[in-house]
């Protein structure tokens, strides 16, 4: 797509000279005759770069240089002038300024300019891209339990020994997967997955060790597999306990021999690939009971590692909900709302079934919320923004001072009784200190007070826990 320029001078001669080279060099120009209309149009419209003469009537160039950043324009900027001193370029250049051209100016040095300014404005984006796609990657804890995994994920990465990764679903495995990939020496090969339980059984054996073309009906072309695909990389297989004891056989075959036969193919084909796995079944139970191969079972579970349900690990939630908010509004190109102590206090009080994936979903609907209500979330904001209300009653863990959470009704009367529980509760934790309970729970006291008043809490005569 072409770029669009953006030319600032009040000499007309020169605004269509420029103009014309840019058009002629394929760019889209627009001129400008002072500095006022400039940051109007750069404000409402995408510019690709600014080219803006220095000395011009009424408001410079070096000021409307000021304008442009304060407003927030992220476009290069290149100040222009057949007056131009040492003093004036240095200036230009502390206040943001990408280059600084000394007039008259020469067709192919304006062109090499903003050649030099796409490129640098495509190396930011690939940038930051390349950090949103490593934050998606990052495993943030805080907590003893996660230390403890994490020293036995980094003890182990340096090695070829098979892992096999327990925990709960959603408590980020092929995170901890991928950690051991990027802390191998084979970082810089492929990290392929495949979960196991969500490719039906027909289809994981072409899926893991590929298929020659007209091998079966539908296979129009040659298919690599996942081990093929892994070659001098890892192979994740997620939900491990869950695969078909047909396919079982065949990986162990392929584990002990290195080789994997495309479905169709008259020979092996050796592949290099180390193979973590996971599940949140109980392996050595399953082989017990014969539900998964015992020899099977001795491969992969060489080093096992054991990650925490979110509900074991609360003191990690302000840090996951901070991470996680960065993730959410980076993508959607949201504003950061931050997150009140008291909401983080009740999403603490919650038993996160789907643990950190469960999280991630609560803090977009959260942000959601936020952006057209306050300034940040709040208490009154988290509780209906927790998937279950009805599992929020038990597992919260606060005393409901006898309000009872649990009567039918529309969830906007459910959502009444529950905040005037959560106010109760912290009332009762602060000996009735309305000051640190307002703080506890992300409010102004005097918004606590009248928070009081509309769920009908008498602030002289609460009741008595039972």
């Amino acid at each position: 797509m072409s770029a669009r320029i953006l030319i600032v001078d009040d000499e007309a001669n020169t605004l269509a000279s420029l103009a014309r080279a840019f058009r002629l060099a394929g760019y889209e120009a627009v001129v400008c005759d002072n500095a006022a209309r400039a940051l109007e149009l750069a404000q409402g419209e995408p510019f690709d770069i600014i080219f803006s003469d220095v000395v011009m009537p009424r408001k410079d160039g070096l000021a409307l240089l000021e304008d442009l950043k304060t407003a927030g324009v992220t476009a290069p900027v290149v100040m222009m002038s057949g007056q131009a001193h040492i003093e004036m370029a240095v200036k230009a250049t502390r206040l943001g300024a990408l280059d600084f051209l000394e007039k008259p100016l020469s067709t192919e040095k304006l062109l090499v300019t903003v050649e030099n300014a796409l490129k640098l404005t495509r190396l930011e984006t690939e940038n930051r891209e390349l950090r949103t796609r490593v934050g998606k990657h990052t495993l943030v804890f805080a907590c003893e339990a996660m230390r403890r995994a994490m020293a036995q994920l980094e003890r182990v990465a340096a090695s070829e020994t098979r892992v096999c990764i327990y925990g709960e679903t959603g408590t980020g495995k092929e995170l901890a997967a991928r950690t051991i990939h990027e802390k191998s020496h084979r970082a810089s090969g492929p990290f392929v997955t495949l979960n196991c339980a969500a490719v039906p059984a027909e289809l994981i054996e072409s899926e893991l060790f590929g298929h020659e073309k007209g091998s079966f009906t539908g296979a129009a072309q040659r298919h690599a597999g996942k081990f093929e695909q892994a070659h001098r990389g890892t192979l994740f297989l997620d939900e491990i306990g869950d695969m078909p004891p047909a396919m079982q056989a065949k990986l162990l075959r392929v584990l002990e021999e290195g080789e994997v036969e495309r479905i169709g193919a008259d020979k092996p084909t050796t592949v290099d690939v180390r193979v973590v796995v996971a599940t949140h079944r109980n392996l050595e139970q399953l082989a017990e009971s014969g539900g998964f191969r015992r020899d099977l079972y001795h491969r992969v579970v060489v080093f096992p590692v054991t990650l925490p349900p979110l509900r074991e690990r609360r003191e990690d939630l302000p840090a996951l909900v901070e991470h996680f908010a960065r993730q959410v509004c980076a993508q959607n190109g949201w504003k950061a709302v931050p997150f009140s102590s008291g909401a983080i206090d009740a999403l603490k009080r919650y038993s996160w079934p789907g643990n950190i994936r469960e999280l991630r979903n609560v803090v977009e609907r959260l942000l959601l919320l936020a952006m057209e209500e306050v300034d940040q979330t709040t208490v009154e904001m988290a509780l209906p923004a927790i998937a279950d209300p009805r599992s929020q009653n038990r597992d919260l863990g606060h005393p409901s001072m006898g309000v009872d959470l649990n009567v039918p009704g529309p969830l906007a009367q459910r959502v009444l009784e529950f905040e005037k529980a959560q106010v109760l509760a912290e009332l009762e934790r602060h000996g009735r200190n309305v000051t640190q309970a307002a703080k506890a729970l992300g409010l102004e006291r005097s918004h606590l007070y009248k928070k009081c008043q509309q769920l009908g809490i008498d602030l002289q005569h609460l009741p008595e826990r039972e």
